[in-house]
């Protein structure tokens, strides 16, 4: 991965934040994923780098009824600054009373907005990648979050998709709109909401996107497919975009953000820890996890999940590989990772795709959803779910 034909490339991303100008430098952001970005996941990420750590996405509804596990999804780990969130909701009052309640009770310095989320229970209510389709409910929501966040200086950021499928693409007009009404920036995962995480993100759509949006000066934040410090070197390089959004590609490795930075700094660093660094890697995030959660129960059931990506690529006997998988304790975990020998990472398996490779399927919509993309509609308030 080692980069000897790249220079710096990216200037450091503006966040106006109301204590100051924040440069985010290089401009390297930690994507939300459900269930993976809580605190100990940010903490662990951006001790390696990451300029921006942004929390699972929560309902804007689930805020501002306060609903206890929204809340702590949004309490920010040791030293966490800045504070980001992101926000999703079809509603313009509900995102504004959440935004209002964000910055009065000072929750967060920065907004994110979820207009990307492919899956069912969110697009069916007309959120997520589905509503930027509904071009004055879209405009709407993003003008009431802004509004709410101005007297706070709390920026706000829209992260979308494509469109919904290939003949609805709405991200040109969707961006230019909320460029207009005052975002600090436009996050594009390049796939529409059809192809959920399946086959390869089209990075001309980025390009497309960030020549599009020069005249009002607004940021684009490129994502998909970045696996690799070199990823975003040629992210950058054929797209022009001003910063990177890394999700997947960090499950198992948040050291793939020191990575992501010598990259874009044009050195030729690359981080490739052996299986007892790694080892060491999983147990402190356990304990991260455990002490977040309160409970060791709870704790170690959460940690399930990162062990195959964290393991992806080393020998790892089958026994032990099963045992991690089902693990209930802090003391078992050591017991079980004391056992593996040491060995270097395997960069050929584990510099690859991981996480969710879901098959494209025809979004689920709400009754005449696609009917008139400037037709008002009423929507169901969305479920007052903690992330999506």
């Amino acid at each position: 991965m080692a980069c000897t034909t790249f220079t710096r490339l990216l200037k450091p991303l503006l966040l106006p934040l109301a204590s100051g100008d924040h440069y985010i430098d290089p401009p390297v952001v930690l994507a939300p994923m459900a269930g993976i970005t809580n605190a100990p996941f940010r903490t662990l990420c951006r001790e390696q780098g990451a300029g921006l750590f942004v929390s699972e996405m929560v309902t804007a509804r689930a805020l501002i009824e306060r609903r206890p596990e929204t809340l702590r999804m949004i309490v920010p780990g040791k030293g966490e600054w800045p504070r980001s969130v992101q926000l999703y909701s079809v509603d313009p009052t509900t995102m504004r009373a959440a935004v209002t309640m964000i910055g009065k009770e000072n929750l967060a310095d920065h907004i994110d907005m979820n207009f990307g989320c492919p899956v069912p229970k969110v697009t069916r209510k007309g959120g997520g990648a589905a509503l930027p389709y509904k071009r004055k409910l879209f405009s709407n929501i993003v003008q009431a979050a802004v509004d709410a966040a101005k007297p706070f200086g709390i920026p706000v950021t829209v992260k979308m998709r494509i469109g919904i499928d290939s003949d609805h693409h709405t991200y040109l007009e969707a961006a230019q709109s909320a460029a207009d009404l005052g975002v600090a920036w436009v996050a594009l995962h390049a796939r529409t909401a059809a192809q959920m995480y399946e086959g390869k993100s089209d990075w001309s759509a980025i390009t497309r996107l960030v020549e599009h949006l020069k005249p009002s000066g607004t940021p684009v934040l490129g994502n998909g497919d970045i696996w690799s410090g070199r990823d975003a070197v040629h992210m950058v390089a054929e797209t022009g975009c001003a910063g990177v959004v890394v999700g997947r590609g960090c499950l198992g490795r948040p050291w793939l953000f020191a990575d992501l930075v010598s990259a874009l700094q044009g050195t030729e660093t690359e981080v490739t820890p052996s299986l007892h660094q790694v080892r060491e890697v999983m147990f402190r995030h356990a304990n991260l996890i455990v002490e977040y959660l309160e409970s060791q129960d709870r704790g170690m059931r959460d940690m399930r999940k990162h062990m195959a990506w964290y393991l992806k690529g080393f020998r790892v006997p089958r026994e032990i590989r099963h045992d991690l998988g089902m693990v209930s304790s802090l003391e078992e975990m050591r017991r079980l990772l004391d056992q593996l020998e040491d060995q270097p990472y395997p960069t050929e398996v584990g510099d690859k795709p991981r996480g969710r490779t879901s098959h494209s399927r025809p979004p689920t919509l709400p009754d005449g959803w696609l009917n008139d993309p400037d037709e008002l509609v009423h929507v169901e308030l969305e479920d007052a779910f903690s992330g999506g």
